[in-house]
């Protein structure tokens, strides 16, 4: 079980958190619409509650109008505290700003004893796994110690630690993103990259491009991100053999990353070619498989298609198509992702009763995951203010939900 923490703002709705940057910002109703190239009217109903924005492109549009991040308009996200109430996101925060990493020289005479790589490769191989199985606290829990070693290898100075720590720093990337911590996640993604650079380990860098892609993705850097995958994709292709199972699967893996960023700039084009680029890889590969944490192969190509198709705006269709995709040989964290996005195609279609049921069997394999989730929280805010707060005397499973995500 694990404790919140509110983030700033998190207590307001979507359009009273846009209401207060844009007074904040002094800019009237009329001002900001005109920057986002949308009537007052329109801008209107978004404040009070009545219209919902879909659309990932205008979010990020009304970010950078309001100067602020794609996170802060979304809702920040709460703190994660497991039971101990000491590991959390502060403290990889605190490992990550290490001042000892500003400068090896002058800090050369307290440098700490490097770990056994051996060691430092199982415990993030472990860490790779709570994380992809939904253990969402157990992996920040381990964070701060895990960048702290990979620190220490790094002021060693071998290849195959700065492998390790690249893979550590990924992986804290990839979490921090999760979770909405887009700053500290590029941070991360910034390490991962420079630390595989330093490794010269063709596969590593591939993976670690991912999370410089990733990150950027959460900020709303949609050409940044499709710069990097397809500058990663091409270095990449250039080194390897065809049929390597492991290139495979990263160059699949940066095609779907890929994708998600041209849809979220509403590139249908570039994104279907991507996704057919990545099914050609999946194809080759014949099956699901989890090389560098990737989870690539058919059924993660067909995830994105649905998940893709979302930030498109063709809901009809992820409704429909997304309910017959067994995720299940994949790891928990995208099952979890795949339900999530058959919440939200059902709350925009008013289906509430089934993006409730999706929700809460998300919740069931991966609570932490759906509980921290700024996306899912504004989904059940959604839906809360459609629905009864009981049913027959009790309270309603979504005003039990909205609870627990802290969505009212």
């Amino acid at each position: 079980m694990v404790d919140l923490m509110r983030g700033a703002g998190d207590h307001l709705s979507f359009g009273e958190r846009i209401a207060f940057y844009r007074t904040r910002r002094g800019l009237t109703q009329a001002v900001l619409a005109n920057l986002v190239g949308r009537s007052e009217d329109w801008l209107s109903k978004i404040e009070r509650g009545e219209r919902e924005i879909r659309r990932l492109d205008i979010l990020t549009e009304l970010a950078r109008a309001l100067r602020i991040t794609l996170g802060d308009l979304i809702g920040q996200p709460v703190l994660v505290e497991d039971d101990r109430e000491d590991d959390n996101v502060p403290a990889i925060r605190d490992a990550l700003m290490n001042p000892r990493r500003l400068s090896r020289l002058i800090f050369e005479n307290v440098a700490t004893a490097p770990p056994e790589i051996a060691s430092m490769e199982s415990m993030t191989a472990a860490a790779w796994g709570d994380y992809q199985n939904g253990g969402l606290s157990r992996t920040i829990s381990v964070l701060p110690r895990l960048i702290a070693s990979a620190q220490a290898l790094e002021v060693e100075g071998s290849r195959p630690g700065w492998r390790v720590s690249a893979r550590a720093h990924h992986l804290a990337a990839t979490t921090l993103s999760k979770i909405g911590e887009a700053d500290l996640a590029w941070i991360a993604a910034e390490r991962a990259m420079g630390a595989a650079d330093m490794s010269d380990d063709t596969l590593a860098l591939a993976s670690a491009a991912r999370a410089g892609a990733h990150a950027l993705l959460s900020v709303g850097r949609y050409d940044d991100a499709l710069q990097v995958g397809e500058a990663a994709r091409s270095w990449l292709a250039s080194r390897v053999r065809a049929d390597d199972p492991e290139a495979l699967s990263l160059l699949g893996m940066l095609d779907l990353r890929m994708s998600v960023a041209a849809a979220r700039r509403r590139d249908r084009e570039t994104t279907t070619a991507l996704l057919n680029r990545a099914g050609v890889a999946a194809a080759q590969l014949g099956r699901d498989l989890n090389y560098w944490q990737t989870a690539f192969g058919p059924t993660n190509v067909e995830l994105h298609r649905i998940s893709t198709a979302l930030d498109l705006g063709d809901v009809a269709y992820v409704a429909e198509r997304g309910s017959s995709v067994d995720p299940s040989a994949l790891p928990v964290e995208r099952q979890v992702c795949h339900r999530v996005d058959l919440a939200r195609a059902y709350s925009h279609l008013a289906q509430d009763e089934e993006a409730v049921r999706s929700l809460l069997g998300a919740e069931l394999q991966a609570p932490q995951f759906v509980r921290h989730d700024p996306v899912v929280r504004e989904t059940v805010r959604v839906i809360y203010r459609r629905s009864p707060v009981t049913m027959g005397g009790r309270r309603s499973d979504v005003m039990q939900l909205a609870e627990r995500c802290r969505a009212v």
